[in-house]
């Protein structure tokens, strides 16, 4: 095995125990991290046996978030494979009605679009408002906003990490750690249901 194949090799494996299966996924740690000599070919199945086995990659096939509990869950089949924590709005109780409400809505939606260069540490688009939601907006005289995501952390922090995790701080949307949303953004796809509970 060549260095430059042993360096990817041995990065990928101390990745894989420290956690990071998703940055490795996603492409964003460097190949090459140790300068330690080249092990001989006979020693490297040894090394990758004793690495601990990756956090489950089981896809999700459905999003449920309950506001009253700050929780986001990852289904498959109906089971839970992951939960989070969650941030919501600045006035969380309620379904969004209108625009600047800071509501984060209640229903059924799905998750429309990714957004790698968000302002916030990426972000997942949920398809508020749909056709009730803005009927029911038109019949109020109002508009019934938008842009509502699943997203980490402003790339721009203003406040403390510890602000953005204990107080509900966003105008709607659904936000999680910067760890957390790797994760979310990995075992998500476009177009899977969202069920916001209250």
């Amino acid at each position: 095995m060549t260095r430059c194949c042993w360096s990817s090799a041995r990065a990928a494996a101390r990745r894989v125990a420290a956690g990071g299966v998703v940055a490795l996924a996603l492409g964003v740690l460097p190949l090459a991290l140790a300068s330690a000599p080249e092990p001989s070919a006979t020693a490297l199945p040894t090394l990758l046996s004793s690495v601990p086995e990756p956090v489950s990659l089981v896809a999700a096939d459905t999003v449920l978030v309950k506001k009253a509990e700050r929780r986001l869950y990852l289904l498959r089949d109906g089971r839970v494979i992951h939960s989070y924590p969650v941030r919501l709005g600045l006035n969380p109780a309620g379904h969004k009605e209108q625009e600047g409400d800071f509501r984060t809505p209640e229903g059924r939606y799905v998750l429309s679009a990714r957004n790698p260069r968000s302002e916030f540490f990426l972000s997942l688009q949920v398809s508020y408002p749909d056709a009730n939601d803005r009927d029911a907006a038109r019949k109020l005289g109002v508009r019934p906003g938008g842009n509502i995501m699943i997203h980490g952390v402003p790339n721009l922090p203003r406040k403390s990490l510890q602000y953005y995790r204990e107080v509900d701080w966003t105008n709607g949307c659904i936000a999680v750690s910067n760890d957390d949303m790797l994760e979310i953004w990995l075992l998500t796809r476009s177009q899977i249901p969202i069920e916001i509970q209250p």
